[in-house]
């Protein structure tokens, strides 16, 4: 049954759409249903597609940057174990402006010993800054473990902590 809804997910069309960010460009990719993917890349690859979920996207990420948005509303379709997506669903739930240990996450999901695992998941989320893995730090407060690099993990703390 997994391996069907995957396979489902990759015949949907992709679309892309690319925002420049104060700390790179960001490229956004979504089907004509939900964003599917959010990453940090070095340039625009691809032509952005004109799409009503894009657009919207687009305009909720210049509102986090700006300060003016502190919660997405967003459609969002995950790809991806079921632990993987009970981590990324418990992310959302992560306040703007507060952060969690991966051992306090795998509380959260019901399973302490868990912590190795979480950091996996967190790391392998495809959706950053909307589904906030930003937000989840060492237990001793240390920045660890962002995909994307630690100084844009300590820039996206201090921006929802200067607001």
């Amino acid at each position: 049954m997994i391996k069907k809804l995957e396979k489902d997910l990759e015949s949907k069309p992709k679309l892309h759409g690319y925002y420049n960010s104060p700390i790179g460009i960001i490229e956004i990719t979504a089907n004509d249903e939900a964003i599917t993917s959010l990453y940090f890349v070095e340039e625009e690859t691809m032509v952005p597609n004109e799409s009503a979920i894009l657009d919207q996207a687009i305009i909720q990420i210049d509102e986090y940057f700006k300060g003016d948005r502190r919660v997405f509303d967003l459609k969002c379709e995950f790809t991806g174990t079921d632990f993987q997506k009970k981590v990324w669903n418990e992310l959302i739930k992560i306040p703007y402006g507060e952060t969690l240990s991966y051992k306090e996450l795998a509380i959260k999901i019901g399973n302490e010993k868990s912590t190795r695992a979480v950091g996996n998941a967190n790391g392998k989320n495809a959706i950053s800054i909307i589904v906030p893995c930003h937000r989840v730090i060492g237990s001793d407060k240390s920045l660890t473990g962002y995909a994307w690099g630690i100084s844009r993990k300590q820039w996206l703390l201090s921006h929802e902590k200067s607001i």
